[in-house]
């Protein structure tokens, strides 16, 4: 796979504090990466000083197999990005705002008609921008981010103040954005059910330091599945357990184990009843991605 995103160390400090720390981003080309975490934990900085918009303090960017500090127009003339909150006349029509980028994009009309149809505003681009909903607000942000159709979408928090349809609307269309469009999209959100939905690839940022990289896959890997059992004597159970040479850890009233077979359990309840010891209850468990995220940050994710 092509890398489309690679940052080095890549580091950032204000008034001598540390907001990103040494991060080693990789983003390949196709993806939807998200780009996870709490409010405050370093997703902001990171992505605009990919944009260019804050010096790092330190480390280095390699965007399109290219140096940023070498190639920072090209780059950035094959990026498209929505930065916290759309910027749009609201005097003006929506396509008189596409108007105002086309010019300093240098596109074409068909480009601005196309954009506007990804995000479903053909119908209100001749309605000002002061009537439009804070969801169609959204979508002109991503269609004037779209306006010269990039390699590269950088999304931060696309979702946020949107109600539930209007996050719908916006899921929907980064989703078709990579296969309809060959566009790799980087969106940061501190949402969990946003990033489990759409996402291929997953960082995991808090503090300013990167927890976790890797794909969507690779993160539900670490949902393994365990088995609790509740007897009516656990200590004679524990006994039993250490003579059959059986690992299990203990919580409470639980009996812990991992990784075992549906013929291991049957077989642990035939013994124990075999015993005179009356299960009570035997339970498998898996962590939720909520529960994983939890244990990575050590924070309550956003409702």
């Amino acid at each position: 796979m092509n890398t489309i995103v690679s940052t080095y160390n890549l580091s950032k400090y204000f008034n001598g504090i540390c907001r990103v720390n040494e991060v080693n981003l990789t983003v390949y080309e196709g993806d939807i990466y998200g780009f996870l975490g709490p409010n405050g934990a370093g997703k902001s900085t990171t992505l605009k000083m990919l944009l260019g918009l804050i010096k790092p303090t330190k480390g280095n960017m390699v965007i399109f197999s290219k140096n940023f500090n070498k190639n920072r127009q090209l780059i950035l003339s094959q990026t498209g990005s929505l930065i916290e909150s759309p910027s749009y006349y609201e005097h003006l029509t929506g396509l008189e705002n596409m108007r105002i980028l086309q010019r300093l994009r240098n596109v074409s009309n068909k480009k601005v008609q196309e954009a506007l149809h990804i995000v479903r505003l053909e119908k209100q681009q001749n309605k000002l921008v002061k009537h439009y909903s804070l969801g169609m607000k959204q979508r002109l942000g991503i269609a004037m981010a779209l306006i010269n159709f990039p390699k590269l979408l950088i999304l931060d928090e696309p979702t946020n103040g949107l109600d539930p349809n209007g996050i719908r609307e916006i899921r929907e269309l980064i989703k078709s954005l990579p296969q309809r469009y060959g566009i790799t999209v980087l969106i940061s959100t501190h949402l969990l059910s946003e990033i489990e939905q759409i996402a291929t690839s997953v960082g995991i940022i808090n503090d300013g330091n990167l927890l976790f990289q890797g794909s969507m896959e690779q993160l539900k890997a670490k949902n393994k599945a365990y088995i609790s059992i509740k007897t009516q004597d656990n200590n004679l159970a524990k006994k039993i357990l250490l003579t059959e040479g059986y690992k299990f850890k203990q919580n409470n009233d639980r009996l812990i184990f991992e990784d075992l077979t549906d013929s291991h359990i049957a077989y642990l309840n035939k013994l124990f009843i075999g015993q005179s010891i009356d299960v009570i209850r035997i339970e498998e468990h898996r962590k939720s991605l909520e529960d994983i995220f939890l244990e990575l940050t050590g924070k309550e994710r956003s409702l």
